[in-house]
């Protein structure tokens, strides 16, 4: 007889899904944070692609192991997908807390890269926790509450660089006597250093996993168990691949690619068009553009999470095809608009363009291509769906800085347009996916923020 999943109450799932805050509040300090600090520790602009790369080479390489090893892990005493994401969760934390004391830049990166394995190692079994504790019923109610605590990460992540900018003075000096890190940027990252711990204990202790069946702990002992039999099946799946995966693949090309750009320059390019001011210039004004960038990205994740319930009906109402359509047309538009905006307050305009598409790029996507998914291989493909996501990331970083230096002038405002253009032609490249294709599943669940 079929095990039966108890369903879970409202507190429950709450309950196992408060650690996603403080993971996701620590991709949210990276969108925001990491790139300014490294400004802080005087690194040329066309050196930030390049500094970014930690993100999408781990989200590459990190989570598809993860994902296989948890797969195949069961310890009565410490479960099978905890042990993963609370592990991830030590080192997240250890690395928040060190990373403003950063004296010199290579030290930054490095710990970068130490983070970012850290949180996609705790990021991959965490999706696969609520698949393994709810009936199908409840998954959709387990996904939108995860998405819930990411827009709420992400966003206290951005604002709270203004809040501590306001009560925290002073700086640090770098390893060869120069200016460094200001004071209230530890501020924002203690917190997340205790955010991240605190809250993925909570979710281990109030959680229990449900133990394998006798029939299941048996296919986990007589699986093959070979380094190279993840790979294999990669491969495997890539090689059947469904035709419209990869044209979500060249739509991912430009979507990906635009978005690495905006995180990378955002902060420089406001500094430039509000403060009228360089990384290299006033200092004060730069601190305060990185600030005002921070609250930009809160507005803009908060769009998000208020508009995502919406694109699902809208989704199933006209097509997820045309709405991904439209929204990757308005952020194009909004960050066209952005670089010729020098009112502060009129930067939140576009924003909310640019927000609601942020909403659509994390979930409609996997509307358009579910129903071609065979389901014996679901996770495999979603795993090649996020190599989708980082590889046009890698190439960002190992191409950008060229791109940055000779063909746009040095200049951010180039770089932003650059990624608008990016995402208009990802919007025409949607066009060439087939109208959605029917599936049985009549759930669907839009995961809002996320990291790689």
């Amino acid at each position: 007889m079929a095990f039966i999943k108890p369903r879970l109450s409202f507190w429950q799932i709450i309950n196992m899904n408060v650690g996603f805050f403080g993971i996701q509040y620590s991709f949210g300090l990276q969108q925001s944070a990491i790139n300014p600090l490294y400004t802080f520790l005087h690194a040329n602009p066309d050196q930030l692609p390049l500094l970014n790369l930690a993100g999408p080479m781990t989200g590459l390489l990190i989570q598809p192991i993860i994902g296989a090893l948890s797969d195949k892990t069961w310890s009565p005493r410490f479960g099978r997908r905890k042990p993963f994401f609370l592990i991830g969760a030590i080192f997240c934390s250890l690395c928040l807390f060190a990373f403003p004391f950063s004296k010199t830049l290579w030290m930054a990166a490095g710990l970068l890269w130490i983070l970012d394995a850290a949180n996609n190692t705790a990021m991959e079994p965490y999706r696969a926790f609520i698949a393994d504790k709810l009936p199908e019923k409840q998954r959709a109610m387990g996904f939108l509450t995860q998405s819930f605590f990411t827009g709420l990460g992400i966003t206290l992540a951005n604002l709270s660089l203004g809040f501590f900018k306001n009560i925290i003075t002073g700086e640090t000096t770098t390893s060869d006597g120069q200016s460094g890190i200001p004071y209230w940027v530890f501020g924002s990252f203690f917190v997340g250093a205790v955010c991240s711990i605190v809250s993925v204990v909570w979710s281990v202790l109030t959680t229990p996993e449900i133990p394998p069946t006798d029939e299941e702990l048996r296919e986990l002992k007589a699986r093959k168990r070979g380094a190279l039999e993840p790979i294999k099946e990669i491969f495997a799946a890539i090689k059947d691949m469904p035709s419209v995966m990869w044209k979500l693949a060249l739509v991912y090309l430009f979507q990906w690619y635009a978005m690495f750009c905006y995180w990378q320059f955002v902060a420089l390019s406001i500094a430039k068009s509000v403060f009228h001011t360089t990384s290299t210039g006033n200092k004060e004004l730069f601190e305060q553009a990185v600030v005002l960038t921070g609250q930009v990205n809160g507005f803009y994740n908060i769009v998000t999470f208020c508009s995502a319930f919406g694109l699902v009906w809208l989704a199933r109402k006209f097509s997820a095809k045309y709405v991904h359509i439209t929204c990757l047309a308005m952020a194009g538009i909004a960050l066209l608009l952005l670089v010729h905006i020098t009112d502060r307050a009129l930067l939140f305009a576009p924003m909310v363009g640019f927000g609601v598409a942020w909403a659509s790029m994390m979930g409609v996507p996997y509307i358009m291509v579910v129903g071609s998914i065979p389901k014996e291989r679901y996770g495999v493909y979603m795993g090649i769906i996020n190599m989708m996501i980082v590889v046009p990331m890698i190439l960002q970083t190992l191409s950008f800085g060229y791109i940055y230096k000779h063909l746009l002038g040095d200049d951010p405002a180039n770089a932003i347009s650059f990624a608008g253009v990016l995402l208009l032609l990802a919007a025409l490249a949607t066009t060439r996916i087939k109208k959605d294709v029917a599936n049985d599943t009549d759930e669907v669940a839009i995961p809002v923020g996320g990291g790689h």
